[in-house]
C-alpha cells in the first residue's frame, strides 16, 4: 500500500502555512538509523538516552522542500517536534520557519511562530534538520552551537544534516557528546565560524546517534512557514 498524502492550507497567524500529513504503509519494521556511509559506531554516550523515532519520508520531503535553495547553494533549516510516549520520543512535526540563508549557514527568524505550533501540540523540541547544499556531511562550529541550544533543553535532541552533493555520505544524525562536546560548547563564547578546543577527556565533540530509529509507520506533519 502506497502512503497517502493529504495536503491542506491552514491559517497560522500572522501568515498561512502548508501542512502535509503523511500516512506511511503499515510496515512492521522499525530499524536503528544507519550512519549512511559514515564510520562504524563506537561506544556512544547516547546509548543511555530515550529513543527517538522518525520517518525516513520526512527527510525526503524536507529535501524536496529545500530543493530551490539547494539549487541556489543556500542552506535550509527546519525544527523537529516530538511527543513522548512510554519513554520514547516520536517526531511528528517538522516546522520550516522563515529564515535567512547563505551557502554555509541558516538562521531561523520569527521563532515565536515555531514555539506556537509546538506549544499547541504539546511537543518537545527534539532537534533540527538542515542542508549542506554544496558541502560534505559534518557539523560546523555554528551547527555545534545550534545543537547545544537544543540538547541543553532535551538531552535526546538530534541534528540531522542532509548533504545531497556528498558522494560518500548523504546524511548524518548527530549529537554533541555528553562529557566532551557539551562541556566545550558550554564554555565557548565565540560566534560565527571558529575552532573549538578538543575536549579534555579526548572524546570527539560530536558523534553519530545510536538512539534514533527509522519508523516507517510514523505519521507526521510539515508546516512550511516561508510560504
Amino acid at each position: 500500500m502506497k502512503h497517502q498524502v493529504i495536503q491542506r492550507v491552514v491559517t497560522y497567524s500572522p501568515s498561512p502555512s502548508l501542512s502535509c500529513s503523511h500516512f506511511a504503509p503499515q510496515a512492521p519494521q522499525v530499524a536503528l538509523a544507519s550512519t549512511a556511509g559514515g564510520t562504524e559506531r563506537s561506544e556512544s554516550s547516547s546509548k543511555l538516552l530515550r529513543g527517538v523515532h522518525i520517518s525516513a519520508q520526512l527527510l525526503e520531503d524536507f529535501l524536496q522542500l529545500a530543493g530551490a535553495n539547494t539549487s541556489n547553494d543556500l542552506e535550509t533549516c527546519g525544527v523537529l517536534g516530538a511527543f513522548l510516549k512510554e519513554g520514547t520520543f516520536y517526531a511528528t512535526t517538522l516546522v520550516v520557519p522563515k529564515q535567512e540563508s547563505t551557502s554555509s549557514s541558516c538562521l531561523a527568524v520569527n521563532e515565536e511562530e515555531i514555539f506556537a505550533i509546538q506549544n499547541e501540540r504539546s511537543l518537545f523540541p527534539v532537534g533540527w534538520i538542515h542542508t549542506h547544499p554544496s558541502q560534505s556531511c559534518f557539523m560546523s562550529s555554528i551547527d555545534l552551537h545550534s545543537q547545544y541550544s537544543y540538547q541543553v533543553m532535551v538531552p535526546e535532541a538530534i541534528a540531522i544534516v542532509l548533504a545531497p552533493t556528498d558522494k560518500t555520505r548523504s546524511y548524518g544524525i548527530f549529537r554533541l557528546t555528553d562529557s566532551g562536546g557539551m562541556s566545550v560548547l558550554r564554555e565557548c563564547r565565540e560566534d560565527g565560524f571558529h575552532q573549538h578546543n578538543d575536549p579534555s577527556d579526548r572524546t570527539p565533540l560530536y558523534e553519530d546517534c545510536s538512539h534514533v530509529y527509522i519508523n516507517p509507520n510514523l505519521r507526521f506533519e510539515i508546516f512550511d512557514l516561508r510560504r
